[in-house]
């Protein structure tokens, strides 16, 4: 190439049609669930509240990680009403290593207190109810909701999902409301929470944030991004 010659584009994007959008979202959905049929939650929790707890501590943090620390504070705070009675500094002990350890341990106490004032210790089962807990916003919520409960009140948008979901060409929202509010009419309400851990599992196993494997990718062919990461 000679030394004046213009760089090579990068590929475009291929754009998704709006009327072809449906259909080219079932397809998405059926090739990842073939691709991942053990997508699950990987917070590991045994009730509402462990869960609860669990996904206020994954904030900026890995999955893996809060696996390791809510053993140990899972063992010396089983419940609400023991968490509510928990000393801040002991708190924050326990969950040092997840980061933002300070505040993460001020909500999880606040977060116990009022489900033990409001809630007689347990976790409510509402967006609304959920929503005015320290610590919780409308992702956390739609955590609770969907893999405690089984209510499909809304799509958990993480990072993967925020990313895969432009990627795979279903938006162009980069704000997690908008991505949300674009992905629910697309999908059955009742796959709404699968929908997330399906993303979810594609972004952590293959459509890496920085590298993504086109190559060894099943859904490279009706993706408007592959090989131009």
């Amino acid at each position: 190439m000679p030394a004046d010659a213009p760089a090579p584009r990068a590929p475009r994007r291929k754009a998704i049609l709006k009327r072809d959008l449906p259909a080219h979202a079932t397809a998405v959905y059926a090739g990842l669930a073939e691709l991942h049929p053990d997508a699950h939650c990987e917070l590991d929790h045994r009730d509402a509240f462990e869960l609860l707890c669990a996904t206020i501590l994954s904030a900026q943090c890995t999955d893996k990680r809060v696996n390791l620390v809510t053993p140990a504070l899972f063992a010396r705070y089983p419940d609400a009403r023991a968490l509510a009675d928990a000393r801040q500094e002991d708190v924050e002990e326990l969950v040092k290593s997840t980061g933002f350890f300070r505040n993460k341990a001020k909500n999880l106490i606040a977060m116990a207190r009022a489900l033990v004032a409001d809630h007689d210790g347990q976790v409510p089962a509402t967006m609304d109810a959920l929503r005015v807990l320290p610590g919780v916003g409308r992702k956390t919520a739609n955590v609770i909701l969907g893999n405690a409960y089984g209510i499909n009140e809304g799509v958990t948008v993480d990072t993967h999902v925020q990313r895969l979901s432009q990627r795979l060409g279903l938006t162009k929202e980069s704000d997690p409301v908008k991505v949300e509010q674009a992905l629910m009419p697309l999908f059955p309400r009742e796959s709404w929470a699968m929908l997330s851990h399906l993303l979810i599992f594609h972004g952590r196993r293959v459509c890496d944030a920085r590298k993504p494997r086109c190559g060894d990718c099943a859904l490279a062919a009706r993706c408007p991004s592959a090989g131009t990461g």
